[in-house]
């Protein structure tokens, strides 16, 4: 099997079509674990493990419209102030326990104290009601337009469901019970901070019908084990998967692409649909960037080529 270098999906270990895997996916991610709770973090590798390990209420598909996940059904009354969910059948949690709207309304109260969408959201919340076991309302007290965005957002604190008795511990501590209803589950007897983190398949996930999109629809775990492991240095991490002793680097240098191009054994595999951005921001409290003159010296002054030349160095990874 050729050796990959693949990206978000791959790394969480969902089917990519067309491309073979073996019983175990061993990758070099990005960064160390160090938190696995993504609701107190705001790392990217606390959100992927999160992603892993959690399911999310509505999820958003490659066109970035926001799809429901774990809920069925919805409705919103006619005045915009009742937003009605129903879950779907089948959602149980990694011990076997069924997902419950109680539990759900755990999360959002946890996600909605430490993340900004979720804390404008609560703005506008009069109280959430159990309607049944599998159904509950979001009862605002006026309109709010960016519900399903809000529960739909894909990063950084996404609103991942928890067992209530997980979500009920105070939003300021970090939460070390890994027990979530997605399509993996933690091994946490084999995590080792700072060398790998171990994820298997949940027999028990149902994913949804529909084909998976972006991070919405059918999740479907083409791995029985995944294996995230830390190799800090490039150059280490490059020689390991030359010899074999990992699958998959989730991100290279772009210094290091052409000698991957050249190795026949290794199949590169670009990001289109996330891009990343550069963004340069001036102090305008501190001199001398507190005068706007000087800032607008700079603005003229900085070309835009020439910094990505000089921070990407091949023209074909970037756009101005």
């Amino acid at each position: 099997m050729s050796r990959c270098l693949l990206a978000l999906a791959a790394a969480l270990g969902f089917l990519l079509p067309g491309i073979g895997y073996a019983q175990t996916l061993r990758i070099v991610m990005h960064s160390d674990l160090k938190s696995v709770d993504p609701i107190w973090s705001g790392t990217y590798i606390s959100r992927n493990h999160g992603y892993l390990i959690y399911d999310t209420l509505f999820a958003m598909d490659e066109n970035l419209q926001v799809k429901p996940q774990m809920v069925d059904t919805w409705q919103v009354s006619a005045d915009g102030l009742v937003w009605t969910f129903r879950l779907r059948d089948g959602l149980a949690w990694h011990d076997g326990a069924p997902v419950t709207s109680e539990d759900c309304i755990a999360s959002l109260k946890r996600w909605s104290a430490l993340d900004i969408m979720g804390r404008k959201l609560a703005q506008f919340l009069q109280e959430y009601k159990v309607v049944d076991d599998r159904t509950f309302q979001l009862v605002l007290k006026e309109k709010f337009g960016l519900v399903l965005e809000a529960l739909g957002k894909p990063s950084v604190g996404v609103p991942f469901m928890m067992p209530k008795r997980v979500a009920d511990l105070e939003p300021a501590k970090q939460i070390d019970d890994p027990t979530g209803s997605g399509p993996f589950i933690f091994k946490k007897d084999e995590w080792k901070p700072g060398d790998k983190v171990v994820y298997v398949k949940n027999p028990g996930y149902k994913p949804r019908a529909e084909p998976m999109s972006g991070l919405a629809g059918g999740k479907v775990a083409s791995l029985e084990r995944v294996e995230w492991v830390w190799l800090p240095d490039p150059e280490t991490q490059l020689n390991a998967l030359a010899k074999g002793e990992i699958d998959a680097i989730e991100s290279v240098t772009h210094d290091h692409i052409p000698l991957l191009e050249a190795n026949r054994d290794i199949r590169l595999i670009p990001r289109k649909a996330a891009q990343n951005q550069y963004a340069f921001r001036m102090n305008w409290l501190q001199p001398p960037f507190d005068n706007i003159k000087v800032r607008q010296a700079v603005t003229y002054a900085l070309s835009q080529e020439d910094f990505l030349l000089a921070s990407i160095g091949d023209p074909r990874f970037f756009n101005k």
